[in-house]
């Protein structure tokens, strides 16, 4: 028997000092692609690289029950603004390690070494899943394809995270 598709309530977030609603191409890839899976689009929010308001939206996003799943895009770089990381990772639960080392792994094909700058990471807190990836849209389109879309549906096997937000 086949299991029915169960959709998640998703938010967006943008880390960026430059980016706003129309030039934020990551993040509205990040949306489309929630959309397209099935899943119930939230809210979406632009925040500068700063760890304190990124801590603000992530923590609210993390206190609503109805929120599932957090998608961050931009920060996870070496420059010297990029915080997203130090933001988030005080919030977890548990950080989910193979997301970062499996989007570098898939990005490989893409930019070859310079995957290595990438501090993509992942993990639960409150029953939410947050994942923090680069702010490029390619980036956000990696990660959602070939990492994303599968965990994020419960049809998925042997695991997923559907299970452990609903």
């Amino acid at each position: 028997m086949k299991k029915e598709f169960t959709p998640l309530n998703i938010a967006v977030l943008t880390v960026s000092d430059t980016r706003n609603e129309e030039t934020d191409k990551s993040g509205q890839t990040l949306r489309d692609r929630a959309i397209e899976a099935g899943h119930h689009f939230c809210e979406k929010k632009i925040v500068k690289d700063d760890i304190y308001q990124i801590r603000a939206q992530v923590s609210k996003w993390i206190a609503d029950s109805e929120i599932h799943a957090v998608l961050i895009t931009g920060g996870t770089g070496f420059a010297g603004r990029d915080s997203t990381p130090e933001a988030v990772i005080p919030l977890l639960d548990k950080q989910v390690l193979g997301f970062g080392e499996l989007f570098r792994q898939v990005s490989y094909d893409d930019i070859g070494s310079s995957t290595i700058q990438s501090r993509a990471v992942g993990g639960l807190a409150n029953k939410t899943v947050i994942f923090c990836m680069p702010g490029s849209t390619n980036a956000c389109r990696t990660a959602w394809d070939k990492i994303l879309v599968e965990q994020l549906d419960n049809r998925h096997r042997p695991c997923n995270f559907v299970e452990l937000l609903v």
